[in-house]
Order: C-alpha cells, then structure tokens, then sequence
C-alpha cells in the first residue's frame, strides 16, 4: 500500500506502521545505535511503502545546535574571486575537505563600501567562519562575526585569539626571487605590490604608505624584497588583476622614463600582476628578459602568456585551502585552535636573464 496522495508522511507514521516507537524508527536512519538488523529492514521498508526519504537533514543539525554550513568570506567583490586562478584554487580545496566532512558553503562578500559589512555577515547561519584572506587590524568583518560569536579561521592574516591561523613562508618566498634577480646583476629593481587595505588604491608608494600595509600577504611581500634590496620603486595596486599589473608595469616602464633609470626588473607581488606586467612590456617595446626581467608570486599556469613562462615563487593553493578546511573540522570537535604554516618555492622560468648591458 503506497502513499495516499496530499498526505506527507512521517516518522511517525512509519513507526507505527513497522511497529516501533518513533526513537528505535528514527535509529534505523541513523546508521547506527542498538537496532537489529531485521528492525531495520521493517523500518526500511515501511518508510519505502509510505514514500518516506528520512528525516529532515537541517532539523537534525539543528537539533544538534548547528546548521552544517560554514560561511566563507572571500573579498569585497566576489566576481573578482572567480577571475583570480588563486582564489578559485584555494576555494576548490577548502571545499573538498569540507564536503567530505558534510558541510556546505556559503560564500559570503566581506566590507562593503565604506566599512559597510554585508548583512549575512549579521544575520545567515553558519557555524564557522573561514576569513579566506585573513582579518586586518580593524575589521569590521571579524568585528561583526566575533559580535554573533562566530568562531572564525583566519587565513594568512593578523593572528586572532582563539582562532586557527594558516599562513605561508610568502616573506621568505619573495626574498628569493629577489636575490635571484641580484645574482642575475640586476640593481634597479621596482615592485609592484598587492592591495594595502580595503581602499582600492593605484599608484606610487613613499615611506608613509608603506607603513600602512595592513594586508598581511601585502607587508610579508614588502617585507621580503625590503630584506634583500630596496626597490627603486614600489607601485601599489587595486586588486590582484592583470590589468593592474599592465597600468602599474607602463607607469614603471613607460617612454618618459629615460633609459638610464628605467628599472631592469620588477618583482610584483602575485603572478596576475606579473602576467600583467609582462603584457605592458610587450607593448611597450621592451623584450622580456633581454630588456627587463619580470617575476611573481604564486606558480600559476597561464598558457596564455606563452612563449613566456613566469619565473615565480609557487605556493600550494590547494593545499591551502584544504589546510583551512581542516582547521573548521578541527574547531567544530573541540580541537585547541593552532597555526600552520606552508611552505612556498622558488621556481625560475623565463622571464628573467642577465641585466643588460649598457
């Protein structure tokens, strides 16, 4: 006898109808506790005679105090995320670790405007809260998230208290590309560098700005060239975008540059800005390496870029994301919150040569 049409069925309805109390019916859906296997079977079928799938997923997290779902802050604007091969590889490994755990994303936008929190950050349920690209000194999204009692897993940004942290070896990663560029006799080096803050912001960078790097992926990257050389100049940029790394690279490089000071080389601060930077000398004239060497941060592949092969420091995107994921399984069993730190490495390419000669 099947399900009578307009009516829903229920556990209830289906204990009755095998026999059971509701709580020995609701055990034979659970997978586990003391029920016998021909039990099981009667609740089994008597749910498939009734047209019952089992119970309600989210009602049993919910009854267990949580929703399943962790909430992932990816940047300001998330159409940029998907335009950024680091951002797309850090999510896919975040969430493969998390899926197996059976936990569900929620991709959430972080300041909006002028220090302007989207409202999910206050209102959507979640049970973690994985800051992708960490927290600053004075974040209103960290604030918002601490005000809910979200527990929060930072990713490369300032450590926060009680938090996990995953960060990267990325100052020590940029210091070797640096000194690799010094071996290679090159002295006029120039940067072009991550966002500093929340503020999108192009242009050239004097001692004051410097000191207000707040981004911890930016000041780790401004910290390691500054440990081996200091730039001729250090240009910062919006957002981590090609077309960033084109503007910047032309204003470093451009024709009203007398020859005599043109930098010889640029680091810039992630592979995007690199590519970017490696377009505008193209059309700007110059060869790439004979006339400036160019090299970035991250080991992404861009066949586009071809015959040129970014010389860069490689960082394990997957790898990271699936660190944070298991920094959220850890922080929902009650694990003391810890920091893990990646290493990144150095990997020449052919973007870079010899300084040339004068």
């Amino acid at each position: 006898m099947g399900r009578t049409p307009g009516t829903r069925p229920t556990l209830a309805k289906v204990a009755e109808r095998a026999g059971v109390s509701v709580s020995t019916a609701s055990l034979a859906f659970s997978g586990s506790g003391p029920i016998t296997p021909e039990t099981r079977d009667k609740v089994l079928a008597a749910a498939s005679d009734l047209g019952y799938t089992g119970p309600n997923p989210l009602g049993r997290q919910l009854r267990r105090g949580r929703s399943g779902i962790v909430g992932v802050v990816i940047g300001d604007q998330p159409g940029r995320a998907f335009r950024d091969p680091v951002a797309v590889q850090v999510l896919d490994g975040l969430v493969d670790v998390l899926g197996t755990d059976g936990l569900g994303v929620l991709l959430i936008r972080g300041v909006r405007g002028e220090d302007t929190v989207d409202p999910l950050l206050e209102t959507a349920g979640m049970d973690v809260a994985v800051l992708v690209w960490g927290a600053l000194r004075d974040d209103p999204t960290l604030a918002a998230l601490q005000r809910r009692d979200v527990p929060v897993v930072i990713g490369e940004g300032h450590a926060v208290e009680d938090a996990p942290l995953v960060a990267l070896e990325d100052r020590a990663g940029t210091a070797e590309a640096v000194r690799h560029l010094l071996e290679l006799g090159h002295t006029r080096i120039a940067e072009i560098a991550l966002p500093f803050d929340q503020h999108e912001r192009s242009g050239p960078v004097d001692a004051a700005r410097l000191a207000q790097a707040d981004r911890t992926s930016t000041a780790h990257r401004l910290a390691g060239v500054r440990d081996v050389v200091e730039p001729v100049l250090t240009w910062e940029c919006p957002a981590s975008l090609v077309e960033h790394g084109r503007d910047a690279a032309t204003e470093i490089l451009g024709a009203w540059v007398p020859a005599s000071e043109r930098p010889t080389a640029i680091v810039a601060h992630s592979d995007l800005l690199a590519a970017g930077a490696v377009i505008a000398a193209r059309e700007l004239g110059l060869r790439v390496p004979e006339d400036v060497s160019i090299a970035g941060f991250d080991g992404l592949d861009l066949p586009w870029l071809s015959p040129d092969v970014l010389t860069s420091v490689h960082q394990p995107l997957r790898d990271k994301g699936a660190a944070l994921g298991r920094a959220v399984i850890d922080l929902l069993a009650g694990e003391e919150p810890t920091t893990v730190t990646l290493p990144v490495g150095f990997v020449p390419g052919t973007t870079t040569g010899p300084v040339p000669a004068l």
